[in-house]
């Protein structure tokens, strides 16, 4: 009776230095990538870490970088990482959509190495809440079209993500989605490919 209260200690001891070692979402992460490496999914994914603020500044122009809030070096690195895991993985990207402000294309371009296809629909949402019914209602289509080849990838904006699907990710975070048609999807669940 002794040793089996020892042994049942000791297991307990060992799961508890093993989810230590290795992350809780670590098999499901993997499950998502092996997901991935399939094809069909849509892939949203928030721009990578800027300089520091919220929303834009005062007279911030889509056509001009250098009204806006950009990624800074922490991001652009980040970027990076995110292309790399997705070559490492095998995961195939078919068609490449980003939010026409700057910090999403330069975070497309850096992690997938080509010019994304602008859409508005992928616009930001931050402290415009009276464009999100509508831009809802113009992502959904897109979402839920299975890709003609690999992936589709959209890069956007925290607040544009949350108001589709209702998660809030991390910079550089993926949301990953399966498309049903019909203005309807599935969350597959959420990744992260930089490292801390």
């Amino acid at each position: 009776m002794m040793n089996l209260s020892r042994t049942t200690r000791l297991l307990a001891l060992l799961a508890a230095f093993a989810a230590l070692a290795w992350p809780p979402f670590t098999l499901a992460d993997e499950a998502l990538w092996s997901l991935l490496k399939g094809g069909g999914q849509v892939i949203l994914i928030r721009h990578a870490l800027t300089t520091p603020g919220v929303g834009d500044p005062e007279g911030m122009t889509l056509g001009d970088c250098s009204t806006q809030r950009n990624l800074n070096d922490e991001g652009r690195a980040h970027a990076r990482q995110l292309g790399d895991a997705f070559r490492t993985r095998g995961v195939a990207v078919g068609k490449l959509l980003s939010s026409p402000w700057c910090r999403c294309t330069e975070t497309a371009k850096l992690a997938f190495g080509k010019d994304p296809e602008l859409s508005p629909a992928l616009g930001n949402l931050f402290g415009r809440p009276e464009l999100a019914a509508r831009q809802v209602a113009e992502l959904k289509p897109l979402v839920s079209q299975p890709p003609a080849g690999g992936n589709t990838v959209m890069v956007s904006h925290g607040s544009t993500i949350a108001a589709l699907t209702g998660i809030s990710p991390g910079t550089a975070e993926m949301v990953v989605l399966t498309p049903q048609g019909g203005g309807r999807f599935t969350v597959a669940g959420r990744l992260s490919a930089h490292k801390p």
